[in-house]
């Protein structure tokens, strides 16, 4: 057997050393380089998409990945409001369609599905997506077909979706929509909780109200004149059982979107002033924001944190369209009083202009203040003025309310069956449900700041007027429910 030569100990330990030295240095350089927003790992998953308004868990502080998308597109039909029925078109059976949370540098593998019920083509455009057509252009498909296609997410931010198949305004407008978010490295700043809210404007052959199935209507879509304007697909979806819920003490994010197709949102939360605005959805942040312009096809993401327990009201502060159209919401918060934050009523007076002098009642100790006892002739008088600065807007000049949204006061078996009901209502305000003369409204009715004197000659009016039982309400009455 020949011998085969060996090296010196030394030289040995001399060469271990420095490849051990040369191969630190080679996973140094590799790691300082390494660019976590554009690696995709050799694993996929299969990406959480949920339904408004809740949203998928955060991203966190992963890598970036190859992230599987499985969407189906159907077409369904669906409630309105109260007695009126939609064909909504849909991504993934909900308007607005499916959340989708992703990471910078993520890799999208996007399956888009058009139901084999369906009786039109569809596709999808994403503005988070950078290629012709966000993605429309690969995506066209039709009923009963599967459509593939990947991207990366290259840019942070809040982007809409929505299909692009011609005409597009239309498949806009019949709910094809949603969110797609685009975390930066590290991901967002956690929060306690996180919702999906996005507004739509929907045009009917019918106008508000009107019962039945209701047809798209193309002419009023072209003069933008919508005849519904609402949160997350239908009137009321946000209220009545669906309400956002928080603590008090705890931190709230809302991922808002405008589907439109034409209209500018105004978005307020009556009562809450915006911590953090990611102005359009982008990195820029705003801070300390009462109302923020989100545009039709844009979004927003707003952060603030709840101090005081109520509910909270979410409207498009182009104020009509929360109370006639629909977009309106609520944000119920529980737990304890903050009285240095709120302190709610602390006293209660008459204005008399003529004397100049005003009667208070602090901490609602009303009967140490005289109240001026009045006829019922002077308490109808006196009420309806006060009816058409306070109430006029929603119930109308003869009580006869707004159909499907305010319930009427004129023959309204609601306040004649009971007044002390009627009085907590506008003590307390109203949320919910309810059925007057027959019919269901669902909407709300917020607490009205008026004194036991005001509210007695209010409701005397209403009771004295179109029909009603004319109860004579005193403020001894008011005083009892307060």
């Amino acid at each position: 057997m020949k011998k085969t030569s060996k090296m010196p100990l030394k030289l040995k330990a001399v060469f271990c050393i420095f490849f051990a030295m040369l191969l630190f240095t080679s996973c140094k350089k590799a790691e300082e380089s390494t660019d976590y927003t554009a690696i995709v790992t050799d694993g996929e998953k299969e990406a959480e998409l949920t339904a408004p308004p809740m949203v998928p868990k955060p991203v966190g502080n992963r890598p970036a990945m190859k992230l599987k998308v499985n969407m189906e597109i159907k077409e369904q039909e669906g409630t309105m409001t109260d007695g009126v029925k939609y064909t909504y078109w849909t991504f993934g059976g909900t308007v607005p369609g499916s959340f989708i949370r992703t990471r910078v540098g993520d890799e999208v593998e996007f399956h888009l599905k058009n139901h084999p019920d369906n009786k039109l083509p569809h596709n999808i455009d994403l503005h988070a997506v950078t290629g012709p057509g966000g993605g429309a252009t690969s995506s066209l498909v039709a009923p009963g077909h599967e459509k593939v296609f990947s991207f990366k997410v290259i840019n942070p931010g809040l982007y809409v979706y929505h299909c692009a198949t011609a005409p597009v305004g239309m498949h806009i407008a019949n709910g094809m929509y949603g969110l797609i978010l685009v975390e930066p490295e590290g991901g967002l700043p956690p929060v306690d909780k996180e919702y999906y809210v996005m507004q739509g404007d929907f045009y009917t052959q019918g106008e508000y109200g009107a019962k039945g199935l209701q047809p798209f209507d193309m002419n009023k879509a072209v003069k933008e004149t919508p005849d519904y304007v609402v949160f997350n697909g239908k009137v009321g979806s946000l209220t009545n059982g669906g309400e956002l819920t928080a603590k008090v003490g705890e931190t709230v994010r809302l991922f808002v979107g405008n589907g439109g197709p034409n209209l500018v949102s105004s978005f307020h939360v009556i009562g809450e002033i915006f911590d953090n605005v990611h102005v359009e959805g982008g990195s820029m942040v705003n801070k300390n924001v009462q109302t923020t312009l989100i545009p039709a096809g844009g979004a927003s993401i707003v952060d603030f944190k709840v101090e005081t327990p109520g509910n909270f009201i979410i409207v498009d502060h182009s104020i009509f369209r929360a109370f006639n159209k629909g977009a309106l919401g609520i944000l119920k918060v529980e737990g304890p009083e903050n009285k240095k934050v709120y302190s709610g009523t602390i006293q209660e007076g008459i204005y008399l202009p003529e004397g100049g002098t005003i009667q208070k009642m602090p901490n609602s100790t009303a009967a140490k203040t005289a109240i001026p006892k009045r006829t019922v002739t002077e308490k109808i008088k006196i009420g309806k003025e006060i009816f058409g600065t306070t109430c006029f807007a929603c119930h109308q000049s003869e009580g006869q309310g707004i159909p499907s949204t305010f319930p009427p006061l004129a023959k309204s078996d609601y306040l004649n069956a009971d007044p002390k009901r009627a009085i907590k209502t506008i003590l307390h305000g109203l949320s919910g449900e309810v059925t007057v003369n027959g019919k269901k409204y669902n909407n709300v009715m917020p607490s009205q700041n008026l004194s036991d004197d005001e509210i007695a000659n209010v409701m005397t009016y209403i009771y004295n007027s179109w029909g009603n039982n004319k109860t004579d309400v005193t403020p001894e009455m008011v005083k009892a429910q307060r």
